[in-house]
């Protein structure tokens, strides 16, 4: 997250899905396996000493170029932030580098050889302008966290800022002995150095793209909640929120790990600890150790939290497990994150809530179309140039899942899910990859029925009624899709029509595929009334009346 609190025939313009592509420099020629990041920090300065270590392999012969993302000093700026880079080590031997406008260029005469590995050392140093906040909690207590989200890494660490790049990782941390230090994975050290610091030790064995590296350090309380699956629950916060946000993360961390494991696959990760951070404005899901806003946390339980909590959770298995290759499909992070939510409240809390949860989504997703017509779920974004999601992202990707399951059936839809997770586990897959496996598992084609929603921003207006042929015993239903824009889509949207004495109906699905169209159902006698989309399955402004 960012968590925020949807046939007369013509040619449809089919985007080819994996056309579209951000403009990230990628390099496939090095695949980097692991990050040792070693950081140093202090109460007297916002300096930030650094060595990353990063060992790669490289899958092409001959290469002497490499480069990373990382911030260099604004000497412009009077606040002079931003890293100093002083030394560059290739397996230990100092090597050239240059560090200009954010891009650490580093060469070296001697070309590699095909699936060599090697390791690069970077030292540097300065005052983060963004990603690791250094400043002070609502209670005024100095504290350090990070908020990478999508590109930020870049200003506190050396890395491939881009999910394209997964690798495993370690933070080794050096801060003064009043903080506790809380990261990605496992505790693998802490220990007191002298009589001012102490050096703690996190490492995670699980490959993750570099937004989801995280670091806290603040003075915390710590609570080890509970076990799943021989893996620890925790909770860490301020300590003069102990008795709060202990209260606030009894539940439901252990039943949405249960109900996500079962549904989809095995949780990837070493430990999940939920943390109160001054770093974020909702919930962030940085892998095995979540980010939550420090204001949600009040000892009230409330709903806001325990939906930000499922939904960070969901993320572990979609955006962390299974990563976009770009940022064009970053719905397969944030649309599926939301939509597991709601099946999870559906599961827990009953399908009114999850009826519930989808309107509210509909809802939002018609009154932004209405402020903005242009963002369609996937495009042609990069985080470099802008913002690569919107409210659209997650509502109505949302949806097209929930279309999507109705489409194939519940069952279909799980094992679909089931085969996507298991191929592409801890790996990163694309919408069209997505859509692929999903049809292994669906008796009608899926490409072009889910690129209508996908890959274009409009939204499906229907305006109908409908009228009683008593002569000819049958209903006539009229409906025009009235969307503003010339696209017109293909899909099946039900009616439900009611006897006469209103206590039963049955309900019919008629295929919309042209702006006009006139169907006849036979009824015997009138219906006291038909409703459109009695089920909530179609993501459409229905307007819709008897004659």
């Amino acid at each position: 997250m960012k968590f925020k609190i949807y046939l007369y025939t013509i040619v449809l313009t089919v985007i080819s899905l994996s056309a579209w592509a951000d403009n990230y420099p990628r390099n496939y020629n090095v695949d980097i396996i692991h990050y040792n990041f070693k950081i140093q920090l202090s109460d007297k300065t916002d300096e930030i000493i650094g060595t990353t270590k990063v060992s790669l392999v490289f899958k092409k012969e001959n290469i002497k170029d490499f480069r990373l993302d990382l911030v260099n000093i604004d000497k412009k700026s009077s606040l002079k932030k931003g890293m100093e880079v002083e030394a560059v080590l290739l397996n230990g031997a100092p090597v050239n580098f240059t560090h200009q406008e954010n891009n650490l260029n580093i060469h070296w005469e001697k070309g590699s050889l095909k699936e060599e590995t090697a390791e690069f050392t970077i030292k540097y140093h300065g005052v983060p302008a963004g990603g690791l906040k250094i400043g002070v909690n609502k209670y005024g207590e100095r504290c350090f966290f990070n908020e990478n989200w999508p590109n930020n890494t870049r200003h506190w660490l050396p890395t491939i800022d881009h999910p394209y790049d997964k690798a495993t990782n370690e933070f080794v941390v050096i801060a003064p002995s009043k903080y506790k230090v809380v990261s990605n994975g496992l505790l693998m050290e802490e220990s007191k150095l002298d009589s001012e610091n102490t050096l703690t030790h996190w490492k995670q064995n699980v490959p993750v793209s570099s937004w989801l590296y995280v670091l806290g350090v603040a003075e915390f309380a710590v609570q080890h909640v509970d076990e799943f699956d021989h893996k620890s629950i925790q909770t860490w916060v301020y300590p003069k929120d102990r008795e709060a946000g202990f209260k606030d993360f009894e539940t439901p961390t252990k039943e949405v790990l249960a109900f996500y494991t079962s549904y989809i696959g095995p949780f990837a990760y070493e430990k999940l600890a939920n943390i109160q951070s001054p770093s974020v404005s909702g919930g962030m899901e940085t892998s095995s150790a979540i980010l939550y806003a420090e204001n949600l946390i009040d000892g009230k339980k409330s709903e806001r939290l325990r939906n930000v909590v499922i939904h960070e959770i969901a993320h572990q298995w979609f955006g962390n497990a299974i990563t976009e290759t770009t940022w064009d499909d970053a719905w397969l992070s944030e649309g599926f994150a939301t939509y597991f939510t709601l099946l999870f409240q559906e599961y827990q809390y009953g399908s009114d809530e999850y009826i519930a949860g989808l309107t509210k989504a509909r809802k939002f997703v018609f009154d932004y179309t209405k402020k903005d017509s242009t963002f369609s779920i996937i495009d042609n974004r990069t985080a470099e140039t802008g913002a690569v999601t919107s409210g659209i992202t997650y509502q109505k990707g949302a949806w097209v899942l929930h279309m999507l399951r109705n489409k194939m059936g519940a069952e279909n839809f799980k094992k679909g899910i089931q085969s996507y997770y298991k191929k592409y586990f801890n790996s990163n897959t694309t919408t069209e990859a997505f859509i692929a496996t999903m049809q292994e598992y669906a008796k009608e084609d899926l490409k072009s029925y889910l690129n209508q929603w996908l890959s274009n921003p409009y939204v499906l207006k229907i305006d109908g009624h409908w009228k009683y042929d008593s002569k000819n015993k049958e209903v006539l239903i009229d409906l025009t899709q009235a969307q503003s824009s010339n696209f017109i889509f293909h899909t099946p949207i039900e009616f439900a029509i009611y006897n006469p004495n209103n206590q039963s109906s049955k309900i019919v699905k008629l295929d919309i595929d042209s702006k006009n169209k006139t169907f006849k159902i036979a009824v015997d006698q009138m219906p006291s009334h038909i409703t459109a989309d009695p089920r909530t399955v179609l993501l459409a402004d229905i307007y819709f009346s008897k004659k």
